[in-house]
């Protein structure tokens, strides 16, 4: 009788060491350490930053291990901007808008480049595409050395022919004075007797088709041309040659200038 007490007792030593060694088992899973996510964020905002999940908060207020934003407020936050033109008041704000999928694709967003130079790269992710636009660049500012609006952070993708909407474009004019010049007078001069000036980064935004085709009447042909007097009509008394009556935008944007003129043709000037 000895040996089956035996058996017994090691069966239930067994069943003591299976019941104690499952939540060991357990536990050590559990508390397994898991990688904390490290936000990318504006950093040089002194009282705002924007973190890369589309969260503005007060600077005090982020986490110092992640470099996260509380994620209490409101994400993709587009406080204090205009949705039309894509411009805001605020930096922070600018980049936070910009981050929400439904206003920046970012298979666009990623071939747009950092700079004009063919050789220049493109952004990374849509947080470096949104904190570069954001920044301000020269279509915020007015004779180089003054904003035209308070909302200078603007975080569109560069607009063309093909692309940007009618009410996008009006939008970037906003504070300009659109003016047709007279046959042969620079814009330099259409400003001046105005006593004004002309901007000459808003040429950018006249030389396209849809802006020029609300200004002037085109007759139905809008094309591409060289020449430092673009954009502009041609007058209808000018050569066959020259296509009396067309419109003609520049494609080689370096020659956009606001002393360019041409004695067959009428520019559309931005004055300010």
């Amino acid at each position: 009788m000895p040996k089956p007490r035996l058996n017994l007792s090691l069966i239930l030593l067994h069943l003591l060491i299976l019941q104690f060694s499952s939540p060991s088992s357990a536990i050590r899973k559990d508390i397994s350490l898991q990688e904390k996510r490290i936000c990318r964020n504006t950093v040089q905002g002194r009282y705002l930053l924007s973190d890369d999940t589309g969260h503005v908060c007060n600077s005090l207020s982020v986490d110092p291990q992640s470099r996260c934003c509380p994620e209490k407020g409101e994400q993709f936050s587009c406080s204090g901007c205009n949705l039309v033109s894509q411009c805001c008041n605020s930096y922070e704000f600018c980049v936070s808008c910009c981050l929400s999928p439904e206003r920046t694709q970012k298979e666009l967003a990623l071939k747009v480049k950092i700079a004009k130079a063919v050789t220049a790269g493109t952004y990374s992710s849509v947080f470096d595409f949104c904190a570069g636009r954001c920044r301000h660049n020269s279509e915020s500012v007015v004779h180089e050395n003054a904003y035209l609006s308070d909302f200078h952070h603007c975080f569109s993708l560069s607009s063309n022919s093909s692309g940007a909407t009618d009410r996008q474009l009006e939008a970037r004019l906003t504070g300009i004075n659109v003016i047709i010049g007279r046959q042969g007078e620079s814009c330099d001069s259409v400003c001046k007797s105005k006593g004004q000036s002309c901007v000459l980064n808003k040429l950018l935004v006249l030389n396209q088709c849809e802006i020029m085709k609300k200004y002037m009447s085109c007759k139905g042909a809008c094309l591409p041309s060289l020449g430092s007097d673009q954009p502009a009509e041609v007058v209808d008394d000018a050569p066959r040659h020259l296509n009396p009556g067309a419109c003609l935008y520049t494609q080689t944007q370096s020659m956009l200038s606001c002393d360019g003129s041409h004695r067959h043709t009428r520019r559309l000037c931005p004055c300010a």
